[in-house]
């Protein structure tokens, strides 16, 4: 695919010889590519991240994939922190406001594609800011189509239909990803947001059957995470 350069300062080495094994999507929340652009490669800002992806379809390279982009900020996903030494971060150009368009959505499935096979990242690996920063991001938002990355094999989601008692929903949250220092409120919005953004009230038995489900698909063992 192509891609527009457009070099960002702010990056450095990845810490500890980590390599990339998540790819972390993000919106720009910003009212157009010029002004993300312009945020992403400010050295006072002192945030980036490797790839934007305009509403055209447009990808800016900013930052090499084998340096350490500022995109993830504090957090954690699969029990280890330093989301930035792990990650690739692509932000999506939108302002919270409108679904993303055709465009756009094609180029971000071209680039994760090229992204994954260098990296051998797994589809679980693909997360939302959201998902490893409950309690600061909601980013990519309810608005987001997990769902078509899943079907194209760059993402993963959860089987319909199943249930479970909403007592299991939490250990299957963290099994599969989710920070465990997360208070209960935050852990089920932002599990919603990604998997049921529609949903409302209480937590119950669909929201601990789709987080069951994922655990038993792509969780990991949290003990030897945090080993």
């Amino acid at each position: 695919m192509r891609l527009t350069p457009h070099p960002s300062p702010n990056h450095g080495e990845r810490r500890g010889g980590a390599r990339p094994r998540l790819v972390v999507l993000h919106y720009t929340g910003m009212d157009s590519a010029a002004a993300a652009l312009a945020k992403l490669c400010d050295p006072a800002d002192e945030v980036s991240a490797h790839y934007v992806i305009g509403t055209d379809g447009t990808v800016w390279h900013l930052v090499d994939e084998a340096r350490r982009a500022w995109h993830a900020g504090a957090g954690s996903w699969q029990g280890q922190g330093d989301v930035n030494s792990r990650s690739i971060g692509i932000e999506l150009v939108n302002t919270a406001r409108h679904p993303f368009p055709e465009p756009q959505m094609r180029a971000l499935e071209d680039l994760l594609a090229g992204v994954m096979a260098r990296h051998a990242i797994a589809p679980e690996g693909v997360i939302a800011h959201s998902d490893m920063a409950p309690t600061r991001k909601v980013d990519p938002g309810a608005r987001f189509d997990w769902r078509r990355l899943a079907r194209a094999g760059l993402s993963v989601w959860p089987a319909a239909g199943g249930a479970a008692d909403p007592s299991a929903f939490r250990p299957a949250a963290v099994a599969f990803g989710y920070p465990p220092e997360v208070d209960d409120p935050a852990l089920l919005a932002a599990f919603r947001l990604r998997f049921r953004p529609w949903a409302t009230g209480p937590l119950d038995a669909t929201d601990a059957g789709l987080a069951t489900d994922l655990a038993r698909r792509f969780g990991i063992d949290q003990g030897a995470a945090t080993a």
